[in-house]
């Protein structure tokens, strides 16, 4: 792990969901890779990586031109939902360190929120599932934000919201997007890479952490 020297005081945290709080993303390259089996067309890494952390309808608008499908992204969403909807119940998973760093950012009296490119509908869901749907001050998703990732804005809404100065906002992503988001916001910005996004770039945030569960994080947060 990696940190610059010095940190902000912290007054609240923004999470990320896809890859950073659940397991989604190992589920949407399965879910990827059956659309396009379906087209005769493979998934691959580097489309996956192309398609991370932006808003669904953008990312699957890249998966349409990346293989020319004869397909709108409408059709793709909706397929997207079916076969999403008979993985979440038996495979969705909290990552590791997920539940002890929201009973720290309790105890320590740490607002945090969610800040994600996916839909609200999807979100609530998941979130639901994990049982942790009231554990946050609020949700900012697709449907909140003009531009999506690595555009700043969901970060500085996330601030905006807080009331606090982005600065003084700890970000937690999993993926080079989110994170050149997080940056450009001005936030405290930690990555946490998943199997999925070990080859992205992290340059310019303040820690690369192992996991949610890395105490680095804990440092950074002045958790007790």
């Amino acid at each position: 792990m990696t940190a610059q020297n010095g940190s902000p005081a912290i007054a609240a945290v923004a999470f990320d969901l896809d890859g950073l709080m659940v397991n989604t993303e190992e589920l949407y390259t399965e879910v990827g890779g059956v659309l396009l089996a379906r087209r005769g067309k493979q998934v691959t890494r580097e489309l996956l990586d192309n398609m991370m952390g932006r808003q669904s309808s953008v990312a699957l608008q890249v998966m349409i031109d990346w293989h020319q499908l004869d397909a709108t992204v409408a059709q793709l969403q909706e397929e997207t939902d079916e076969i999403f909807s008979g993985l979440l119940e038996d495979r969705l998973a909290p990552m590791p360190g997920l539940l002890p760093l929201l009973d720290k950012l309790e105890k320590n009296m740490i607002p945090k929120a969610v800040t994600t490119s996916s839909r609200l509908l999807f979100v609530n869901r998941v979130l639901a599932l994990i049982g942790i749907a009231d554990r946050f001050q609020f949700l900012l998703t697709a449907e909140a934000i003009m531009k999506g990732k690595p555009d700043p804005e969901i970060y500085e809404k996330a601030a905006q919201q807080f009331d606090v100065n982005s600065t003084q906002l700890l970000v937690l992503e999993d993926s080079e997007i989110g994170c050149r988001a997080a940056i450009a916001a001005g936030a405290y910005t930690v990555a946490v890479p998943g199997e999925h996004s070990q080859n992205h770039s992290f340059s310019g945030v303040h820690l690369i952490a192992e996991s949610l569960a890395d105490p680095a994080i804990d440092r950074a947060l002045k958790l007790s």
